[in-house]
């Protein structure tokens, strides 16, 4: 076990000293004419002009008016878009206001017959307590006529 650690701990000590020891290779210094994909990595990139410069002023008339026609068009198929975005969301809004209406219509209904049950429910225990009163009534009539009777008979 002790031979491992320390065949490990070696090989991790000599793997640095190793790589310091390779010699870079030395590439000579050319300009080129492409800039790098990540240009804020590099700091000076030497470059190559070939040619005498562009004929065409990077502002002219010419230029500006078209890049304000493109521009026109980019603004007209944003409001295009938004136009026909706002119809989709009125469309979405008049079915939701149609659909609340309803919903509340259903409520409204829905309450009424609540009312209803409430109130018949109520009428069927009244009847119930009035029933049962009326038997009590009955039953305490003939319980008296009854028990009358007997006493009368006793004397």
């Amino acid at each position: 076990m002790r031979h491992v650690v320390c065949r490990f701990l070696a090989s991790m000590l000599l793997i640095p000293s190793m790589t310091w020891a390779v010699e870079p290779s030395i590439q000579p210094a050319q300009p080129t004419a492409t800039a790098p994909a990540n240009a804020s990595s590099v700091t000076a990139v030497p470059t190559v002009k070939k040619g005498p410069a562009p004929l065409v002023e990077p502002n002219s008339p010419a230029q500006l008016a078209q890049k304000r026609a493109e521009d026109d068009l980019k603004i007209k198929a944003l409001v295009k878009n938004q136009e026909v975005r706002m119809q989709q969301l009125e469309k979405a809004n008049l079915d939701a206001l149609a659909h609340n209406q309803e919903l509340q219509l259903k409520n409204d209904n829905l309450g009424v017959q609540v009312q209803v049950l409430q109130s018949e429910r109520t009428a069927q225990l009244f009847m119930y307590g009035a029933a049962t009163l009326g038997v009590g009534v009955i039953l305490g009539f003939i319980l008296a006529g009854y028990i009358y009777t007997k006493r009368r008979r006793q004397w």
